[in-house]
């Protein structure tokens, strides 16, 4: 019988915590004995997410430039170079989080197309309380345009299940409240309660994904123009760096130190944003610092517990706003913290801009069936 790899999507807004799930899940089949492979998305180079997975001893692609569904091909391309000497027996995606409609530009070519060599687990959309709550309750200054809020609203529409995440930074009360709104405006999807970064819930998710069936099959119907303007609403930015010192410096209070600066100055001008993330990484060590929403605090969320004299650090920013202003912000803050620090900080490669319109390769209107 012919080896078909277990393919396993894990879709959510910017922020919402996929890259925690996916190192959980990447972790959990690797210690049953399974070869693992994962594919990170970026509408640009220089992914925060890729190197956080791949410091932690993954094996990591990239599709870079846009998202899998408007470049497919380069998405089957990466999947099939993932260990190329011991093939992959399930292989993790994490797509661009301002994206939607994945089922049908994603999840139903891979199934149509190379049913042979893929199986589709169930397709699970995590949601971000910080954003979430207030959009599903159409709440006044909510922090997004209705437009961009429309795509969170469609990722959730087509969950095969929605993970309520985060649940550890909530009151019983929130955690009732929030999925009291999920099961009102999405009835028929299971809801699973979890945290990706204690594991709370993490095993309910995981028996979920072993199921077989039909799943993958909840085919959106999307207005493209609003998904193409609540996308080009963000502003888009990835930066690359080197801070260096002739003093040792604690990189873990460097990088959390840039996602203050930019979360005072975002808060200043009464910008929300997406997702902040900035990781830097020196000699085996790295550390991860990032913001959810403008009502959350900036956090270390993954500590390297190290004092370096040089680090390369990635700042991945998605605000809503003009990515030049953005860029402005960004080289700031970086600027404040070199100072607090007494640190030189050299930029190496800066890519802003607006999503443009999402143009699918493929979109499957009917389902494949088993």
């Amino acid at each position: 019988m012919t080896h078909r790899i277990r393919y396993i999507m894990v879709g959510g807004f910017l922020g919402a915590g996929k890259t925690t799930t996916l190192g959980r899940l990447a972790a959990h089949y690797r210690e049953e004995g399974f070869n693992v492979g994962i594919v990170t998305n970026d509408q640009a180079t220089d992914l925060v997410d890729t190197n956080t997975l791949r410091s932690q001893g993954f094996d990591v692609g990239e599709v870079a430039g846009a998202c899998f569904c408007c470049n497919f091909n380069e998405l089957i391309d990466t999947m099939g170079n993932l260990s190329v000497e011991e093939r992959p027996d399930v292989i993790l995606a994490e797509p661009v989080g301002s994206c939607t409609d994945l089922v049908a530009t994603v999840i139903q070519p891979i199934k149509q197309l190379f049913d042979a060599e893929f199986e589709i687990a169930p397709y699970p959309v995590i949601l971000k309380p910080s954003h979430g709550v207030r959009i599903l309750k159409n709440e006044q200054g909510r922090g997004f345009s209705p437009k961009a809020e429309y795509i969170l609203k469609k990722q959730l529409e087509e969950a095969d299940v929605i993970l309520i995440n985060r649940i550890d930074e909530l009151s019983p009360e929130e955690v009732d409240e929030i999925t009291s709104l999920c099961k009102e405006q999405f009835e028929e999807t299971p809801l699973i309660r979890m945290s990706a970064k204690t594991g709370e819930g993490f095993d309910e998710l995981v028996e979920f994904l072993t199921q077989q069936g039909e799943f993958g099959h909840k085919i959106l119907d999307i207005d493209y123009d609003i998904y193409a303007d609540g996308e080009a609403e963000l502003g888009w930015l990835n930066s690359s760096l080197t801070l260096r010192s002739d003093e040792e410096f604690e990189l873990d209070q460097a990088l959390l130190g840039v996602v203050q600066h930019l979360q005072s100055q975002l808060l200043n001008a009464e910008l929300e944003p997406a997702h902040l993330k900035v990781i830097g990484l020196w000699e085996g060590f790295f550390g991860v610092a990032n913001l959810i929403s403008s009502q959350t605090q900036a956090e270390l969320s993954l500590p390297s517990k190290c004092n370096v004299k040089q680090a390369e650090v990635i700042v991945n920013a998605r605000v809503a706003c003009d990515p030049e202003l953005l860029e402005d912000f960004v080289n700031e803050s970086v600027s404040a913290v070199a100072k607090e620090f007494n640190l030189t900080a050299e930029f190496r490669q800066t890519q802003r801009f607006r999503p443009g319109r999402p143009v699918p390769t493929h979109r499957f209107a009917t389902p494949g069936r088993e």
